[in-house]
């Protein structure tokens, strides 16, 4: 773990926060305990988030952050044709949501999505997250419409066909975290067949 002793305190909290999130799981974080690890005041946290609830959506904001920095390294490379990026972007959220599994269900489990969930509202925090949200599965907005424009997916509604592959993803996501029968190379294979949408030859 992080001990503080200057500089971006809010930055030092959630890097123990991941910390402990993916060695003890989300039930074990709690502010009074993070600010025993970062060795600050058990104040002191509530100057960056007013309860759990908030450091929660901070946390799954970063992770999304996290996903969003690998998805664009993933598709921008111009040296490598379209279809293969989207292949790559499809095993590389498989591969990061297997890599950090708590991570994965904190930022879409029940904790902070529901209508009711006491994460929605108008704090900082949570704007924070749904932009964070948003601002991933652009990704694949974006990449679709580059498929689209270079003649290699069917003319269709790309944010529509993005929502296709993310729901396809966390679900292969899931069953893998779940311990069903995918493995390294079902996912490789898998993520092969992310063309399932490209215009006819």
């Amino acid at each position: 773990m992080t001990v503080y002793h200057h500089g971006n305190l809010r930055q030092s909290l959630l890097d123990n926060s991941l910390q402990l999130l993916r060695a003890e799981g989300s039930e074990a974080l709690s502010l009074r305990r993070l600010a025993e690890l970062t060795g600050v005041s058990r104040a002191a946290p509530y100057h960056h988030f007013k309860d759990k609830q908030a450091l929660l959506a901070a946390v799954a904001a970063q992770g999304f952050a996290e996903l969003a920095a690998l998805l664009q390294q993933l598709v921008s490379d111009e040296q490598i044709a379209l279809g293969l990026r989207l292949q790559q972007a499809v095993l590389g959220y498989l591969d990061f949501a297997q890599a950090q599994p708590a991570l994965y269900q904190l930022m879409f489990g029940q904790t902070l999505w529901p209508a009711d969930s006491p994460a929605h509202g108008n704090s900082v925090s949570t704007t924070q997250f749904q932009r964070a949200a948003k601002d991933c599965f652009r990704q694949y907005v974006h990449l679709f419409e580059r498929l689209q424009a270079a003649g290699q997916l069917a003319s269709s509604n790309t944010l529509r066909s993005a929502q296709l592959l993310w729901a396809t993803l966390h679900g292969l996501a899931t069953l893998t975290r779940d311990g069903a029968f995918f493995t390294r190379d079902d996912l490789a294979e898998i993520a092969a067949l992310a063309q399932f949408a490209r215009a006819p030859a």
